[in-house]
């Protein structure tokens, strides 16, 4: 390349010779000023295993789409909302029946509460709804409660929050897919023995989906999210048609409950709070549109926040209606059936509604964990950036999906299905204590942020949030409490944990980062000092010699080194050596402990041992290399130049340089 407008030399790239003196050429794109953008071709694989990965990875995940083609995977808000709002609106297939496990302990008296307290979480749901639509437009950019901690709060309120909400967004895939397998369950009991089996395939679709991209993953879980929205609403005003009538099956008669052991509890103001904190797990999810405000087409804050007050609205009517048709016809926790199974059986019979609502609650279960395929791997970018998490996390796939992220969610989730038995009675106590807190910080922190602002309407939405924050505040203890024995301490150690790591992982990015400062006012000029190279051979190859010639170009000193045990071996060599590579000094040595790596870094060593005051000259330590053409061949060579260049990474004075040799057809 000479200049700008000079002739572009053919360059090898590969197994390909790349021309690049046209402004189109198949591989590059010329856009002047000694600049070119890469085409797809560019990156194509040139080996047959490579091209037959490339060819299954596009058949499961899709073409690879381009940086430019990020607006039109851009959500509108019909597609927005199965995505971003399936796990809270699937959340009120199991709300209810938390609330009545709660409350069964205390009889039938105990019953009747089941439906203030749903109505009462439905008003809760309103609140913290209300407020989300404040963080939406505040920070359009996403990250919520993470990214208005980080702005208003201290630091460690922020990465407490974003744990909390990492650590959900992991349960949510447990919990959700676990859900959705009880409900298939609740039809054939038959398969209870496989639902670990059944969770983790769900598991491994969902991820599969996620990885195609947020477009792709739209299209795929909008139809069953709509029919469960259009089933639940059928059942409930069937339900509510039945009341009406005044249907003796559908009076609101408690049915008769077996006395436990330890006899009732009394209906008290300690039953009700944990009935309330069991059933807020319907509130789950809620947050998950302001994590993702990016995701929406423009305006992204305005589409955001009215398909955030649409999924509130369904999911309040939905969970309340339950509820109510719950309690209307009777309906009592069972291990062997769901409860909105047997609402659903109560209302609509067991035709084919019945069995087609099952099949819709069994997919917006499992669909509900796309949530957290939307929103996990957004806030982990978010963390990424800054530093919070490893860099691999903000890297994009193919197909513009954060995929490091996805992955790793989905190995996460899979971890605690099979620890747990894939059962969500045993799952959900882990469930909604991280939420809740997270609720709670990021609404402290919008009423630091409003209070900053001092603008029209600051002091109504300050209002708002100081609300939300106390209110989620005593839900969040009242949680803790409740779910505390059954596994909620679990959360209280692994989210203090998490926000740690991430605190150490910040601590060496910032170290390394001042470690590799450079000043805008430094100036650097080339270097002075000498330079030698030393080529560790293992005899005299095709691979050698194409080392040496490399070496001969960027130093005069150059010299090989033999490590041997046998002194006739050595000595061998040498003739032949000196024969066919003159000028080319070869230092034998004699390793009579058979050691390779060591007598190689020593030699070194005492190259390196110069007058005091004077500077070592650079050591550059090129090592010949066999390309492997199979994956046995990995194995079978190579392995001595692993562990050479193992000890001698990060060595002073050193670099080392790897000349890989490819067998030429």
């Amino acid at each position: 390349m000479t200049s700008d407008r000079g002739p572009l030399r053919g360059r090898k790239l590969g197994d390909r010779r790349v021309r690049v003196d046209r402004p189109h050429s198949a591989y590059f794109r010329w856009t002047g000023h000694g600049q070119l953008t890469a085409k797809a071709a560019a990156s194509a694989p040139t080996t047959a295993p490579g091209r037959a990965y490339a060819l299954a990875k596009r058949i499961l995940v899709g073409r690879p789409l381009a940086s430019g083609e990020e607006i039109g995977e851009r959500l509108p808000k019909l597609k927005a909302l199965p995505v971003f709002s399936s796990d809270a609106i699937s959340s009120s297939t199991y709300a209810t029946e938390e609330i009545l496990l709660a409350l069964v302990a205390a009889g039938t008296s105990g019953l009747l509460f089941s439906i203030p307290i749903a109505i009462s979480i439905g008003l809760l749901l309103l609140l913290v709804s209300t407020s989300y639509r404040q963080v939406c437009f505040a920070y359009p950019s996403g990250g919520g409660a993470y990214a208005v901690a980080r702005a208003n709060l201290a630091t460690p309120a922020a990465l407490l929050a974003a744990a909390g909400l990492l650590f959900d967004y992991v349960m949510t895939v447990a919990v959700s897919t676990a859900a959705g397998v009880a409900a298939v369950t609740s039809v054939w009991p038959a398969l209870i023995p496989l639902r670990v089996e059944m969770t983790l395939a769900a598991i491994a679709l969902l991820t599969l989906g996620n990885l195609r991209g947020l477009r792709e993953s739209g299209n795929i879980f909008a139809v069953p999210t709509y029919a469960f929205v259009a089933g639940a609403l059928l059942v409930i005003g069937v339900g509510a048609a039945r009341i009406l009538a005044g249907d003796p099956a559908a009076a609101f008669h408690a049915p008769p409950i077996a006395e436990p052991a330890g006899g009732f509890q009394a209906v008290g103001l300690l039953l009700l709070l944990r009935a309330f904190a069991f059933g807020s797990v319907a509130l789950t999810g809620t947050e998950a549109i302001s994590n993702g405000v990016p995701a929406f087409k423009p305006p992204e804050a305005r589409n955001a926040a009215t398909t955030l007050t649409i999924m509130a609205l369904l999911l309040g009517v939905i969970f309340v209606g339950i509820s109510v048709m719950a309690a209307a016809f009777g309906v009592l926790p069972s291990d062997r059936e769901t409860v909105i199974s047997q609402v659903s059986r109560a209302v609509l019979g067991d035709g084919p509604l019945y069995l087609a609502f099952q099949a819709a609650s069994a997919l917006i279960l499992v669909l509900a964990a796309n949530t957290s395929y939307n929103g996990a791997p957004r806030l982990a970018q978010i963390m990424a950036i800054d530093g919070y998490l490893p860099h691999q996390f903000s890297f994009r796939g193919d197909r513009l999906a954060y995929s490091f992220g996805i992955v790793i969610l989905a190995l996460a989730a899979s971890g605690f299905v099979v620890l747990f038995n894939g059962s969500v009675v045993n799952l959900i106590p882990l469930y909604s204590v991280g939420i809740f807190a997270s609720f709670t910080i990021s609404q402290s922190g919008m009423v630091v942020h409003w209070a900053r602002e001092r603008g029209p309407g600051s002091g109504r939405r300050l209002a708002i949030n100081l609300l939300g924050a106390t209110v989620t505040g005593v839900v969040s203890v009242i949680i803790t409490a409740a779910k505390f024995g059954r596994g909620a301490w679990i959360v209280l150690i692994a989210v203090p944990l998490m926000a740690l790591v991430m605190v150490f992982i910040k601590r060496q990015y910032d170290a390394q980062a001042a470690e590799l400062a450079v000043r805008d006012d430094q100036l650097f000029a080339a270097p002075q000092r000498s330079r030698r190279v030393v080529i560790p051979v293992n005899g005299i190859n095709r691979a050698v010699i194409q080392a040496v010639n490399f070496g001969r170009t960027i130093a005069g000193d150059v010299r090989a080194i033999f490590v041997t045990e046998d002194p006739a071996q050595g000595a061998a060599l040498r003739e032949r050596w000196e024969r066919q590579l003159p000028g080319v000094p070869l230092v034998i040595v004699e390793s009579p402990y058979r050691a390779l790596v060591g007598p190689v870094v020593a030699y070194i060593d005492v190259l390196d041992q110069v007058a005091p005051g004077v500077e070592a000259p650079i050591t550059i330590v090129v090592l010949p290399e066999y390309v492997a053409r199979r994956w046995w061949d990995r194995i079978l060579y190579n392995q001595a130049a692993k562990r050479l260049k193992a000890a001698l990474v990060g060595r002073e004075h050193t670099v080392i340089a790897d000349v890989p040799y490819r067998r030429h057809h």
